[in-house]
């Protein structure tokens, strides 16, 4: 298939998605703070610089984007027809950075939560009272130092 924008266009386009304050992430602090949680945001000094840290719970909190972190079997994840080489590539480095941040956070006392874009977005999506309570219970209540909300199977 052709891409119907023009090269310098599509990057336009493309550096303009940032990996900051995405709607996903807005969806979920708003959740939280709506349910009494404080949180901070992106500190520096943990690795990967966290999209929400939730000091009192020593819980951290990164809202995965399925394209941008290769999210396997999910329908929002696709590697684009036009250069394939590249975006391979780049979403295989996003991948080994995930694998070791996390890896870095099972050797400390925080507890990691990975919530997955089509938790609540797309076909796949949660229901709200689900995904609210799976995430609370998974700040709150559980033990596992690993958690990963993502989108029901198809």
């Amino acid at each position: 298939m052709v891409d119907i924008v023009d090269p310098q266009k599509r990057s336009e386009m493309m550096s303009g998605i940032g990996g900051k304050n995405t709607k996903p992430e807005l969806f979920i602090r708003k959740l939280l703070h709506k349910g009494g949680f404080r949180y901070r945001l992106h500190r520096k000094d943990l690795p990967g610089k966290p999209d929400l840290v939730l000091g009192k719970w020593r819980t951290v909190l990164f809202v995965q984007g399925c394209f941008w972190h290769g999210h396997e079997h999910c329908p929002l994840f696709r590697l684009p027809k036009t250069r394939q080489e590249f975006w391979a590539k780049k979403i295989k480095s996003n991948i080994v950075r995930d694998d070791e941040n996390r890896s870095k956070y099972l050797q400390t006392d925080w507890k990691l939560i990975e919530v997955w874009e089509c938790a609540i977005k797309g076909k796949t999506r949660l229901d709200l009272d689900e995904f609210e309570t799976l995430l609370v219970d998974a700040i709150t209540t559980s033990q596992q130092k690993l958690i990963s909300i993502r989108g029901q199977p198809i």
